[in-house]
């Protein structure tokens, strides 16, 4: 495949951007700041390329991209109909004053049908729901509300509704021309619907962004394997795989790679050959010894940090060729935390839709907190309502970056920010919501 990225700006010079950059202690603000700036040329090249969308089948589009605007081929509702069963008719001035008027049945309108008749002067049609109103007719009135008086003659109390209630006007959903959806739009059930209702089968959306994935460590064993001692089974990559299908991307799992320098460099060029963005976790601590790292700036531009954050801190950023990198640190719930704060939003944004955070909320601490000013920490949290309907959150057991057991029992993530100090029980802090993102 050709990959998307071409000619961007060169790792050093977004660095020299940057004020208080520090690779060994970045903040999160600012290790945000150098990945915008880093992808802001990657997503405009990857936007650019022949190969960036593709048609799809309108019952394939669910959750998919548009990759442009989408404009009414039609007028929709096609004809003023009527909106419920009943009887159509013109309304006479002064109707609702009185308790009822009788009109003259002449046709029956079906769903489906024209008639090419009109509606004279005390006459009225019988019409089905989503009948085309007849010519002379501007209202419909409920079944509830006519009562026959001889076989083709109806007695209608106007006092219940209103002239022109309960029909559709033609063109009142979108008129032709009229844009439906925007570029970027995602393509959940309603809108799917939409574009059926236009008549439109097929939809031009944005490629799924293919995504390599692959674990490393010679201590990591794949699944089915049997245990060895001194040795864990591979959580990350499964995470990570979970992450990655949230967001509809295309995945490429290459699996457990060994510390060895041949088998790394053999994979990280497989998956440079195959996706657009690789994802690694392990392998990135400042000062580890193993090989990952000397891979990585062997075959491509690489930068390492020490974010200051908790869980996270080791943290890789770079290109290999033209795919975009991202090294994960090695613990299951570091690697999450650092996917959420700053993987996502890049993908986000090379899927076409708009690079966002997640949604943040406010609720009342239950408990106190140690919280040192000088990193942003990431604390699992559980939230609840108290008797006066408050959001209220207390954190979820051991708060290690290894315990995936308390990520799974929480229901967020507590934010507290980088200068934020110790808290207190009762003070508003920052809250992630969980649903939707993991």
């Amino acid at each position: 495949m050709n990959p998307p990225f071409a000619q961007t700006q060169a790792l050093d010079d977004i660095v020299q951007q940057l004020q208080g950059y520090d690779p060994n202690m970045l903040s999160i603000d600012k290790a945000q700041a150098f990945i915008s700036a880093l992808c802001e040329s990657i997503t405009a090249e990857f936007f650019l390329r022949s190969d960036a969308t593709e048609v799809v089948d309108l019952q394939a589009a669910y959750e998919r991209t548009l990759s442009q605007d989408v404009y009414s081929p039609m007028n929709v509702p096609a004809h003023t109909n009527s909106a419920m069963d009943g009887y159509a008719f013109r309304w006479r001035a002064g109707a609702s004053a009185t308790s009822a008027l009788t009109f003259k049945v002449v046709h029956t309108v079906l769903a489906g049908q024209e008639w090419a008749g009109q509606l004279g002067e005390g006459e009225c049609a019988k019409i089905m729901t989503g009948g085309v109103m007849p010519d002379g007719s501007d209202t419909v009135a409920p079944l509830e509300l006519v009562q026959a008086t001889s076989a083709h003659q109806v007695s209608i109390d106007t006092r219940l509704f209103h002239a022109g209630d309960n029909r559709r006007l033609c063109g009142e959903d979108l008129r032709s021309g009229e844009l439906a959806l925007t570029k970027g739009s995602s393509l959940h059930a309603a809108a799917m619907g939409l574009l059926a209702s236009l008549g439109l089968s097929q939809v031009r959306v944005w490629r799924k962004l293919k995504v390599a994935i692959f674990s490393t460590g010679s201590e990591v064993l794949p699944l089915g394997a049997p245990f060895k001692s001194g040795h864990v089974f591979d959580a990350n990559r499964l995470s990570l795989i979970g992450l990655l299908q949230g967001l509809g991307l295309e995945i490429v799992d290459l699996g457990v790679v060994r510390d060895d320098p041949q088998s790394l460099k053999d994979t990280f060029l497989k998956a440079q050959s195959q996706a657009d963005v690789i994802i690694t976790s392990g392998g990135v601590s400042v000062g580890e010894a193993d090989y990952t790292k000397a891979i990585m700036k062997e075959l491509g531009e690489v930068v390492f940090w020490r974010i200051a954050m908790r869980p996270g801190r080791p943290f890789a950023l770079g290109r290999l060729g033209r795919c975009l990198l991202f090294g994960l640190p090695g613990n299951p719930v570091a690697v999450m935390v650092t996917f959420l704060a700053l993987v996502r939003p890049v993908l986000l944004r090379l899927s076409g839709k708009a690079p966002e955070s997640p949604t943040s909320l406010m609720a009342h601490s239950e408990m106190d907190m140690r919280k040192k000013p000088g990193r942003t920490e990431y604390q699992r949290g559980l939230t609840r309502l108290n008797a006066q309907g408050q959001l209220c959150v207390a954190l979820t057991g051991n708060q290690g970056s290894g315990i995936l057991s308390s990520m799974v029992q929480g229901d967020c993530l507590i934010v507290l920010d980088h200068d934020q100090g110790d808290v207190l029980c009762g003070d508003l802090i920052k809250i992630w919501p969980l649903k939707g993102l993991l």
